[in-house]
């Protein structure tokens, strides 16, 4: 029996069998503004020929799954015989959701996995739970990891113990790489060019040019030197979708301090914009919400946690999640955790080589688990108990 792992993300979804390879496709659906009534679905993304002005249509509002009908649309398309080639009554689904999910949602959720799709067994699980079984699973000695994972919506830090959760422990910050796209947006169109509609460009900006820093005041005076002093600024050369398809950074030595380039680029010139942006993870406040940093949240998630057992996790924090792809993000958030911590204690913190893929790895392992039938519901328990068995059974 086929066993197909979805990891399904609030921007993207990790899919793949348990035999195979993973697939990262954008979990949504676009329209064009030059092909206004067609919707693209998922992958089909790459068959726009002009994406400046893309519009998004997304499944999922503050990191919770709402809107169905773009769901159904998006797992239509990836079930179906352009993609997965599902054969539902032959395949078993590990499928994620957020932390503290709405029972609404869940039910939903249920109702179109065994009654629209009629899915042979299904697990319901959070992203992080399958990252901990993939991180115990490659480090067997180690009894706790703490699990950092910053995505589109939000970040949550999550303590395990032997793969259980401790639900005491959970934090969640409401910062995440939608919250970024969007700030660099608004520097943006402020500072330079009017670039509100495109979302697109921007976040493919967002991860060309942005680093975190880990001296931020004297960044901040770097980036405010002149000519060629300053170490920070970069050009980025936008794209015009006929001649450069994707937008770059201009190599250092082709950088014009003076006067306007020959060559008629579209140009877009960031200078602080590149760590301020990420900064946001740290300190949420300096943009108005009033929440703790990344790193204070950890902390104050091992301290809600039995004193014998913080030593261990402040050694195995583990980061996942597309925002922890910044360059120096590990640096400093190791860093930060460092001077908040007690002295006596080793503070380490892992970023495995593939971070939004960790928790499909981990899903492709449990997979293969010889006591994986047991932690299922199958379709028969399904039909004869309803929501109940999959309350009672998922460890959500």
């Amino acid at each position: 029996m086929a066993t197909l792992v979805l990891d399904n993300g609030a921007y993207t979804a990790k899919i793949g069998y348990s035999q195979e390879s993973v697939s990262v496709i954008p979990n949504c659906q676009f329209r064009s503004k030059t092909s206004r009534l067609k919707t693209f679905t998922a992958n089909q993304l790459d068959e726009i020929k002009d994406p400046s002005g893309l519009f998004y249509i997304l499944p999922f509002q503050k990191g919770y799954l709402v809107n169905w009908d773009v769901q159904r649309k998006v797992w239509d398309h990836l079930f179906g015989k352009e993609m997965f080639k599902v054969d539902f009554s032959e395949t078993s689904v590990i499928i994620t959701e957020p932390y503290f999910n709405f029972s609404s949602i869940q039910e939903s959720m249920n109702e179109i996995l065994f009654e629209e799709y009629q899915f042979q067994s299904a697990l319901r699980t959070n992203a992080g739970s399958l990252s901990a079984h993939n991180y115990f699973h490659s480090r067997p000695s180690e009894l706790c990891c703490l699990l950092v994972d910053s995505g589109f919506s939000f970040t949550h830090v999550a303590p395990y113990c032997r793969s259980k959760k401790m639900k005491e422990g959970i934090r969640r910050l409401n910062v995440g790489g939608k919250l970024l796209t969007n700030h660099l947006k608004e520097i943006i169109s402020y500072r330079q060019l009017h670039v509100m509609d495109e979302t697109h460009v921007i976040n493919q900006v967002k991860e060309d040019v942005c680093y975190v820093s880990r001296q931020f005041y004297k960044d901040m005076e770097v980036s405010q030197l002149k000519g060629g002093e300053n170490t920070v600024v970069k050009d980025y050369v936008l794209p015009d979708f006929s001649s450069i398809k994707k937008g770059f950074c201009k190599p250092p030595d082709e950088m014009l301090f003076s006067g306007k380039y020959k060559t008629g680029e579209q140009i877009l010139r960031l200078a602080n914009e590149r760590f301020a942006v990420p900064e946001m993870l740290f300190h949420p406040s300096d943009i108005g919400i009033q929440e703790m940093g990344i790193h204070e949240a950890i902390v104050d998630s091992i301290q809600s946690l039995p004193e014998e057992m913080q030593a261990h996790f402040y050694q195995n924090v583990v980061l996942t999640g597309g925002n922890t792809l910044f360059p120096g993000f590990r640096e400093r958030l190791e860093a930060e955790l460092r001077s908040l911590a007690p002295a006596h204690l080793p503070v380490s913190v892992l970023q495995p080589a593939n971070p939004i893929c960790y928790a499909w790895e981990g899903g492709k392992l449990l997979a293969h688990s010889p006591d994986y039938d047991e932690i299922v519901v199958t379709r028969e328990d399904y039909e004869e108990n309803g929501h109940f068995i999959c309350e009672e059974k998922f460890d959500i």
